[in-house]
């Protein structure tokens, strides 16, 4: 319930703090940071979904081994 709150604070003072009549007016300074930000996230958003998508890769890969397995065993049971 505290993070709820906290979250809405939150979020109701970066709105208060855009609005450009109001007294802090960081409308300008947000979007400058946000200009300088974009490129920073993004590269780590591709590091994180490049891994994502190695990791898939290799669980899949796993998996194939892990049912190749398993219909092996199963063969040299029935026979």
């Amino acid at each position: 319930m505290i993070s709820i709150i906290l979250g809405v604070l939150f979020i109701g003072f970066t709105v208060f703090a855009c609005l450009p009549m109001g007294p802090l007016n960081w409308g300008a300074d947000i979007i400058s940071f946000l200009k300088g930000f974009a490129p920073v996230v993004s590269v780590f958003l591709g590091l994180i979904c490049f891994f994502i998508g190695a990791a898939d890769i290799k669980d899949k890969k796993e998996a194939k081994q892990e049912e190749a397995a398993m219909a092996a065993q199963e063969e040299s049971q029935n026979d």
